[in-house]
């Protein structure tokens, strides 16, 4: 296994004239990059520092990122192209911005104070154009417990999944940034005491804690991404909730898999925290037994040091002025398959990967009470509602719950970073043509 690539912009004693909190999810370690507007500012890229946005574009029409790359890149309103570019130039860009807002570094940025602005200005959009969603199922813990919920007597794993990292196509269409509500969806549901199904909204609306990555450079039509080049292929890492109506899943998904059930909606963070903001938390993945074949072989630590946490809060907590309830708590560190493994699986067949292409982890779980990343584990199916301050339970989510997800990279000897939140808020069914 290398070492980890670490450089200056790593440094944990490295400081920025910009104000940052100690707690901040956004010291000049990490630099993440979204697209932004405000109301005199179309959209466009900003890096987060802080509780503060650099406007990129506002860097790069004074001329101070020229010798990186061409203008335009950086005057863009999506994140495409600087995904195409590749890492030499991120890292480039990377440390450019870190010099120019670190303590001691060049004051250019400092005498332009129209290149920043506050959070609360500003309006966040989804970072990149997505074409394509791929939503894997890469933990072995939540794979093993939706098995033991629903094959009690049988093997918990089906016999592909030590094989193959095991993925589906979603629906980038309804992929939405932090903050949009979510409407409860419609959708056929059968019970074993009815006939026939029904056409109603969901009653298990469920969420799934993951972690996303962002495709960079792609690929041809009929090329493939070696293992071992597969993180120059990785941009940066989102925090993901992929919603899902369990009932409506239950009823589509034999034999195709998941169609309805998960496609209504697909929440992300706003900010892209970048493969090389992450390289000080990469991490060896659990042993895979049986070993992979060739092309998944590992041939780095590939897995991040990622803190997860899930909170929720019903209409009737936030009326009584309660704070949202921690309920869930787990890590990415042990996800069975890798990112690089899913790319490089996503791309064996030889079908072709795109800049700013999503790709999903699934559901992140632990093995321990409290660390799974869905409703229908922490409950099991139901059976076991979560009791919520004020009294209230929940098997799974009624309109008016708020869900917050939380990621923070943790490791001794660095500076912890991490991700922002992922908010969501259930909304009542639109009922034309549902039944009750």
């Amino acid at each position: 296994m290398s070492a980890l690539d670490l450089d200056e912009t790593h440094d944990p004693q490295r400081t920025s004239w910009v104000e940052v909190a100690p707690e901040s999810d956004f010291p000049i370690q990490n630099l993440p990059f979204g697209i932004f507007s405000t109301e005199r500012r179309d959209p466009r890229i900003g890096v987060a520092i802080g509780d503060s946005i650099i406007d990129l574009r506002a860097l790069a029409e004074a001329g101070h990122l020229d010798p990186i790359a061409d203008r335009a890149m950086f005057c863009a309103d999506r994140l495409n192209a600087l995904m195409a570019a590749g890492r030499p130039l991120w890292r480039a860009l990377r440390g450019r911005l870190g010099e120019l807002l670190r303590v001691g570094g060049e004051r250019t940025l400092r005498d332009m104070p129209q290149a920043l602005c506050g959070f609360e200005e500003a309006r966040m959009h989804l970072p990149a154009s997505i074409g394509d969603y791929i939503d894997f199922y890469s933990s072995i813990e939540h794979a093993t417990n939706l098995g033991r919920l629903f094959r009690p007597t049988g093997d918990p794993l089906l016999p592909n999944w030590r094989w193959i990292p095991i993925g589906y196509h979603g629906r980038s269409a309804t992929i939405v940034p932090s903050g949009t509500p979510i409407r409860r969806p419609c959708g056929q549901r059968k019970s074993p005491d009815l006939e026939a199904p029904v056409f109603a909204p969901s009653r298990r609306l469920d969420i799934e804690l993951e972690i996303g990555f962002f495709a960079g450079p792609g690929t041809e039509l009929g090329d493939r991404i070696p293992i071992e080049r597969a993180r120059e292929h990785i941009f940066g890492s989102v925090l993901v909730n992929d919603w899902s109506a369990r009932d409506i899943q239950a009823w589509e998904y034999q034999p195709l898999g998941p169609f309805l059930g998960k496609s209504f909606a697909t929440t992300i963070s706003p900010w892209v925290v970048t493969i090389d903001a992450l390289e000080p938390f990469r991490v060896a993945g659990p042993a895979q037994v049986p070993a992979p074949l060739r092309y998944l072989q590992r041939h780095d630590a590939d897995n991040y040091a990622i803190s997860l946490s899930i909170w929720l809060s019903s209409d009737a907590m936030r009326k009584r002025g309660l704070d949202a309830s921690p309920i869930a708590r787990t890590s990415f560190a042990t996800m069975y398959w890798s990112q690089a493994q899913q790319l490089a699986h996503a791309a064996s067949n030889g079908a072709t990967i795109r800049p700013g292409d999503l790709f999903a982890s699934g559901t992140i779980s632990g093995d321990l009470p409290g660390s799974q990343g869905s409703l229908i584990e922490l409950t099991e199916n139901g059976v076991r509602p979560l009791r919520l301050p004020g009294g209230e339970e929940r098997a799974f989510l009624e309109d008016g719950d708020e869900v917050t997800l939380v990621a923070r990279c943790q490791r001794e000897g660095f500076r912890s970073i991490g991700f922002g939140k992922v908010v969501g808020r259930v909304l009542p069914a639109t009922n034309e043509g549902c039944e009750a």
